[in-house]
C-alpha cells in the first residue's frame, strides 16, 4: 500500500511535453486502488502464503536465486557507468537536468511566495548593501586618510583603485567556489572576510596595512554579489523573479545612502576619537569605516539561520536535504498565509546523474596539510573547469555579448561616478581661487599673529621682529619676502608655500613647516626646533559636506528607476530594458556639455544614475537566467569580476581629465553606452524560460 501511495504521489508530477502537471487542489490525496483489483488478489493468493515456504538450499549457505538476481540489478547501473563514454552521461545530465528544471519550477509554485522569501529577501539585501557600502568607503575616507596617514597623489589613487581590484578576484574565485561548496557557506565566508579586515582596517595606522586590509575585504564582498542573486534566484517561480531580483537591488542603493548618511554625520566630528600617545590616532574617519562595516556582521549573523539553496543541493545529489528545506518553504509560507493543513505533495526530485570526480583522502593517507592542498587543488580544477565551460559553444556568444555589455556598462558609470565628484570639486576650487586676496610689499614689524590667514598670496613683503604663535596658515604663499628675527611657534599649515624668500635669524618651534614648502629660499641663522611628527587634519573642508550631499543624492536618485524597472522587468523584459536604459543614458551623457556649474553637474549626475539603474537590474536578472545551475555563480562571478576590470579602468582614464577637457570622458562613457545598448538587443530574452 506504501508503494501505491508512493507511486500515486508521483504520478501527480508527469511530465509531459516539456512540464510536469501538478494536482489542482495542493492537498494530499491517498491513493485508492479499486476494491475488485484487490479482491481479485485475495482470491489468487488464497491459501498460499510465499513467507511460509523455504528454499532448500536455506540451510547450506547457498543463497538465493532471486536474491543473486537482485544484487545483480543494482550494481548493473554502476557497472555500466564505468564503461559508458563521458558524453553519454552528460548527455543523460543534460535531460535530467531538463526535467529536473520543469519539476522545480512546479514545486516552488506550489510552495508559493510569501514568509520565507521576504525574510531571505532581506537577508541577502543586507548582503548586498555592504557591497554598496564598500563601493563608497574609501572615497569619503580619502580626504581625512590623506592627511591622517600623509598619503601622496599616487598613494591616494591606489587606495581607491585596490578595493575594485579585491572585488574583481573575490567575484571570480568566490563566485566558482559557490558552485562547487554551496551557496549559503560561500556566502558566509565571503561576509566574514569582509567583515574581519574591514574592522581591522579601522585600527591599522600604517598606509601599507591598511591599503592590504581594504584589499582583502574587498577580495570577500566582491563574491556577494554573485552569490546573492544566484542564491535568491533559485527560492523564485518564473513569474515572480525578474521583479523580486530587481526590488532585491534596491539594497545596493540603500547600501549608497547609508555610507553617504554615515559620512556626513560622522567624519566632519573629528573630536570623535581618541589617541593613545603621539603614534596612535583614532579619528572620525576611523569611527566611519567601523560604522560602515555593521550591514556585513548584520547579514553574517541572520545568514546563520537560512538554509542552503535546494536546487544546488539537487543539482549535487543531495535529493533528502533539498527535500526536507522546500518542506520548509512550503510549510513557512502556508503558515504564513493562515493554511496549515495544506501538505507538501512532494515525494520524490529528479536528480541529475553525478558525473564530477570526488576524491576522498583517507585520514592516514599523507599528512594534513598534503590532504588539505588535494582537496584544495582539485575544487580549484573543478572551477576552472566551470570557468572553460561557460566559454564552450554552447554558451561562448551569450558570454562574450554579455561581457562586452557589462563592460562598457561599467567603463562608464564607475568612470562618470568619479568623474561628477572630480568636476565639481574642481568648480569649487576655480572659484575659490577667484576669491584670492594679494598683499603688495606690506611691512610689519613687531606684531603678533595668532589668528588664521586663509587663501592669500603676499609678495614682496617685509616682516621684522613678528611673532607668529598658535596660527594656521590655509592656502598662503609668501613670494619674493623677507622674514628677520622672526619666531613661529605651533605653526599648522595646508597648501602653503614660501617661495623665493629669505628668513634670517628666525626660529620655527613645534610647526609643520617642512623642508618641502621652501621653494629656493635662503635660510640664514635659522632653526628648526620639534618639527610636528605625522600628519594632521587641521581644517574641516567646506567642500566635502557638498560631496557627501552629491553621493547621497546620486543614491537617492535611483529610487524611482529601481521602482520602475521591478515593476516592467516582467512586462517588457529584460532585453528592452537594458537597451532602453543604456541608450537613455547616453543621451544623459550629451548635456554634461551644458554642465558649467556645481548645480547643474548635480542635476545631471542624478539623471544619469537613474537612467542608468534599470540596466544594471536587469543585466543582474539576465545573467541568473542564461546559465545553468551549477554554473550560474561562475558565469555570474566572472561577468562581475570582468565588471570590476571596467570600473578600474573607468575610474583612472576620467579622472585623468579632470581640469583638462570634458570632451573625451563625454564622448567616451556615452559611445561606450551605445555600443553595449546596442549589443544587448541581440540577447536572448529569458523571462519566459525556467531555471536550468
Amino acid at each position: 500500500q506504501g508503494g501505491r501511495e508512493t507511486n500515486q504521489v508521483s504520478d501527480d508530477y508527469r511530465y509531459q511535453d516539456g512540464n510536469y502537471d501538478a494536482p489542482n487542489d495542493g492537498y494530499y490525496r491517498g491513493g485508492d486502488e479499486p476494491a475488485h483489483e484487490e479482491d481479485a488478489q485475495s482470491d489468487v493468493t488464497e491459501g498460499h502464503d510465499e513467507d511460509d515456504e523455504v528454499y532448500e538450499g536455506e540451510y547450506q549457505g547457498i543463497p538465493h536465486p532471486d536474491d543473486i538476481k537482485e544484487k545483480q540489478k543494482k550494481r548493473a547501473p554502476a557497472m555500466a557507468d564505468e564503461y559508458r563514454d563521458r558524453a553519454d552521461l552528460m548527455a543523460e545530465r543534460m535531460e535530467d537536468e531538463e526535467q529536473l528544471a520543469h519539476q522545480y519550477e512546479n514545486i516552488i509554485e506550489e510552495c508559493g511566495h510569501g514568509r520565507f522569501q521576504w525574510t531571505l529577501f532581506f537577508v541577502l539585501g543586507l548582503a548586498l548593501m555592504a557591497d554598496g557600502v564598500e563601493v563608497f568607503v574609501v572615497g569619503f575616507v580619502l580626504p581625512s586618510a590623506e592627511k591622517d596617514m600623509c598619503l601622496s597623489s599616487s598613494n591616494k589613487g591606489m587606495l581607491g583603485l585596490i578595493v575594485y581590484l579585491g572585488m574583481m578576484v573575490g567575484a571570480v574565485l568566490l563566485g566558482g567556489l559557490a558552485d562547487k561548496l554551496g551557496r549559503k557557506q560561500c556566502l558566509i565566508i565571503s561576509l566574514a572576510i569582509n567583515a574581519a579586515f574591514a574592522f581591522l582596517s579601522s585600527f591599522v595606522q600604517g598606509y601599507g596595512f591598511f591599503l592590504f586590509c581594504r584589499l582583502i575585504s574587498g577580495l570577500g564582498i566582491g563574491g556577494t554579489l554573485p552569490i546573492v542573486f544566484a542564491y535568491f534566484s533559485e527560492f523564485l517561480s518564473r513569474e515572480k523573479r525578474g521583479e523580486h531580483l530587481s526590488w532585491l537591488c534596491m539594497f545596493w542603493m540603500i547600501g549608497g545612502i547609508y555610507a553617504s548618511a554615515m559620512a556626513w554625520s560622522i567624519i566632519p566630528h573629528y573630536g570623535w576619537g581618541f589617541s593613545m600617545g603621539t603614534k596612535y590616532h583614532f579619528h572620525s574617519w576611523r569611527v566611519f569605516v567601523l560604522v560602515c562595516s555593521l550591514p556585513c556582521i548584520a547579514s553574517l549573523v541572520a545568514l546563520k539561520f537560512m538554509p542552503e539553496s535546494p536546487r544546488f543541493l539537487l543539482e549535487i545529489g543531495k535529493h533528502d536535504e533539498a527535500w526536507m528545506i522546500l518542506k520548509q518553504v512550503h510549510d513557512t509560507n502556508m503558515r504564513a498565509k493562515g493554511e496549515p493543513e495544506r501538505v507538501f505533495t512532494v515525494s520524490y526530485i529528479k536528480t541529475p546523474k553525478q558525473v564530477d570526480e570526488f576524491i576522498e583522502i583517507q585520514s592516514s593517507t599523507g599528512t594534513w596539510y598534503q590532504r588539505w592542498l588535494v582537496r584544495i587543488t582539485t575544487t580549484l580544477k573543478q572551477v576552472w573547469d566551470n570557468v572553460l565551460y561557460c566559454l564552450t559553444a554552447q554558451y561562448r556568444m551569450n558570454t562574450l555579448m554579455l561581457a562586452v555589455v557589462w563592460f562598457t556598462m561599467a567603463l562608464s558609470y564607475y568612470g562618470l561616478i568619479v568623474w561628477f565628484p572630480d568636476m565639481i570639486r574642481y568648480l569649487q576650487d576655480e572659484a575659490y581661487e577667484s576669491r584670492v586676496k594679494i598683499f603688495d610689499e606690506e611691512e610689519v614689524s613687531h606684531f603678533t599673529f595668532n589668528f588664521t590667514l586663509e587663501n592669500q598670496i603676499h609678495r614682496n613683503g617685509e616682516y621684522r621682529n613678528d611673532r607668529f604663535i598658535g596660527m594656521k596658515f590655509k592656502e598662503v604663499k609668501f613670494e619674493d619676502s623677507l622674514f628677520e628675527d622672526c619666531y613661529f611657534e605651533d605653526v599648522t599649515s595646508s597648501e602653503t608655500f614660501f617661495e623665493n624668500c629669505t628668513i634670517i635669524s628666525t626660529v620655527f618651534y613645534n610647526t609643520d613647516l617642512y623642508e618641502h614648502k621652501f621653494i629656493n629660499c635662503r635660510l640664514i641663522n635659522s632653526t628648526f626646533m620639534r618639527e610636528k611628527e605625522g600628519c594632521h587634519i587641521d581644517f574641516e573642508e567646506d567642500n566635502d559636506f557638498l560631496i557627501y550631499l552629491v553621493s547621497f543624492l546620486g543614491s537617492l536618485s535611483v529610487l524611482p528607476g529601481n521602482i520602475i524597472s521591478a515593476l516592467l522587468m516582467d512586462k517588457i523584459g529584460r532585453i528592452k530594458m537594458i537597451g532602453g536604459s543604456m541608450l537613455i543614458s547616453a543621451v544623459c551623457c550629451f548635456f554634461l556639455f551644458f554642465g558649467n556649474s556645481e548645480s547643474a553637474m548635480i542635476g545631471w549626475q542624478c539623471l544619469f544614475c537613474g537612467a542608468s539603474i534599470a540596466a544594471w537590474n536587469a543585466l543582474d536578472v539576465i545573467t541568473v537566467e542564461l546559465y545553468p545551475t551549477d554554473k550560474r555563480a561562475t558565469a555570474f562571478g566572472i561577468l562581475n569580476g570582468l565588471c570590476k576590470f571596467g570600473a578600474i579602468l573607468g575610474n583612472s582614464i576620467f579622472s585623468s581629465f579632470v581640469g583638462i577637457t570634458k570632451v573625451v570622458p563625454i564622448l567616451l562613457a556615452s559611445s561606450a553606452l551605445v555600443g553595449g545598448g546596442l549589443l544587448a538587443l541581440r540577447l536572448p530574452e529569458t523571462r519566459e524560460q525556467v531555471l536550468m
